[in-house]
């Protein structure tokens, strides 16, 4: 057996040094902050402080100050309508978490020079607030956004905290402005929520910011899970991806985001909704434009026949481990054990394409926070048009609409399940 030699160990090393440095940072957010304790710092005895919820300071806006506007009008425009609070917190290398503060909603004031204006030291979270009908407020799964955030601002370099405290936050803001902004006479109705952090050290220079501020808004969203005639994606143009491996594709920055902006206007142009993602040379699927992406098949009649829902893998972070799409994983496994098999492995654009020309394609979909569980109609790759199944009404498939109504239920009240938190003031 060949014995691992020093350079072999300094390789091995070297490959898993972005790996390292996250696990080093995810220890050192239990109790601690970016590598000091939040007892004494060695080097100069001050406290290094945690995040903490609980010190949360209330500055309360003029309740009749703004109107709430109906779903359609706050949509409308070219500005997000948000709603009449916030929440920051201010952060320092050298002292830790200042006092969180929930105030009235306005702008934030940034140098120039801030680190988040040249090097995209920023990272966010997506999450909704539902009004059920039966009339209580709830939260989807907000510990795993609150997790992933966690996991999102190590990766950019920004400073850890505890997840429950981000969730509490959460929850606080909610509490206050959701009676108001997402009143009783609207079940069936969303607000969205934005947690972001940036760096804010008003220093040039390619370094790990010592500020940051973390902030939370909440927003109206316009509806996008069920555009007329299922949403159409074009795929990537062939130089031209939207994360790698290696990369940071599993990370929620914004640098994800804005390099892809160029073929998805390209792409709108020509008459489709979405990018679907391929990944290198083989032309692997990943993403469909944010969202996840999920293909309803028939496994050849070689390989038993299967009816399978198959989704990319997350193992090689190329892509986000989505709260829509764990729960849609998760779901299919548990209720629909026995009628579809589960995949989640590595396929290729070439296979939906033979799957097309075998008629095995039953239906497809995208699936995330802001289009929810949306059916895809077409996909267009190099010069041709695959046509999704849409089921008997032409709008959606049958799976796509179980696993949806079964998530709008647990969102809206209608199923009572851990899943949707109830928030505790009406």
């Amino acid at each position: 057996m060949t014995q691992p030699t020093a350079t072999n160990q300094a390789r091995a090393q070297d490959v898993d040094l972005t790996t390292s440095a996250l696990k080093h940072r995810i220890a050192e957010t239990k109790g601690k902050t970016n590598g000091h304790t939040n007892g004494t710092n060695g080097t100069n005895g001050h406290a290094i402080k945690a995040l903490d919820a609980s010190k949360l300071t209330v500055q309360l806006a003029d309740p009749t100050a703004r109107e709430v506007p109906d779903e359609a009008t706050a949509n409308a425009g070219d500005e997000t309508i948000c709603t009449d609070h916030m929440i920051t917190c201010k952060w320092r290398a050298a002292t830790g978490w200042e006092t969180p503060e929930l105030k009235p909603y306005g702008p934030l004031s940034l140098m120039p020079t801030a680190s988040v204006l040249h090097y995209a030291t920023e990272c966010f979270e997506g999450l909704k607030l539902f009004r059920g009908y039966d009339g209580k407020l709830r939260l989807f799964r907000p510990n795993l956004n609150a997790k992933r955030m966690l996991m999102s601002t190590l990766r950019i370099s920004l400073p850890g905290f505890e997840p429950e405290e981000l969730e509490k936050f959460i929850t606080t803001l909610v509490a206050l402005d959701g009676p108001k902004w997402l009143p009783r006479d609207r079940p069936g109705s969303f607000l969205y929520i934005r947690p972001a952090m940036i760096g804010t050290q008003s220093q040039l220079g390619v370094q790990a910011p010592k500020e940051a501020l973390l902030f939370i808004t909440v927003s109206f969203m316009p509806r996008m899970d069920a555009p007329v005639g299922g949403i159409k994606l074009h795929t990537n143009p062939e130089d031209m991806v939207r994360a790698w491996v290696g990369g940071f594709g599993y990370a929620k920055v914004g640098a994800n985001y804005g390099p892809s902006l160029l073929a998805t206007a390209e792409a709108r142009a020509r008459g489709f909704g979405q990018i679907l993602w391929l990944y290198g040379p083989e032309g692997y699927c990943t993403e469909a434009g944010a969202s996840n992406f999920f293909m309803v098949w028939r496994a050849k009649e070689s390989e038993g026949g299967q009816l399978q829902l198959v989704t990319a893998p997350l193992d090689d972070k190329l892509i986000l481990d989505g709260v829509t799409r764990r729960s849609v994983v998760e779901l299919a496994r548990k209720r629909l054990a026995g009628e579809i098999e589960v995949v989640e492995r590595k396929y290729t654009i070439d296979e939906v394409v033979e799957a097309d020309r075998e008629g095995r394609i039953v239906e497809a979909f995208a699936a995330g926070t802001a289009y929810f569980i949306c059916p895809v109609s077409v996909i267009h790759h190099r010069g041709k048009d695959l046509q999704i199944p849409m089921g008997k009404t032409g709008e959606i498939g049958q799976l796509t609409a179980k696993l949806k109504g079964w998530m709008m239920d647990i969102m809206y009240g209608n199923e009572q399940h851990e899943w949707g938190v109830v928030v505790s003031k009406e």
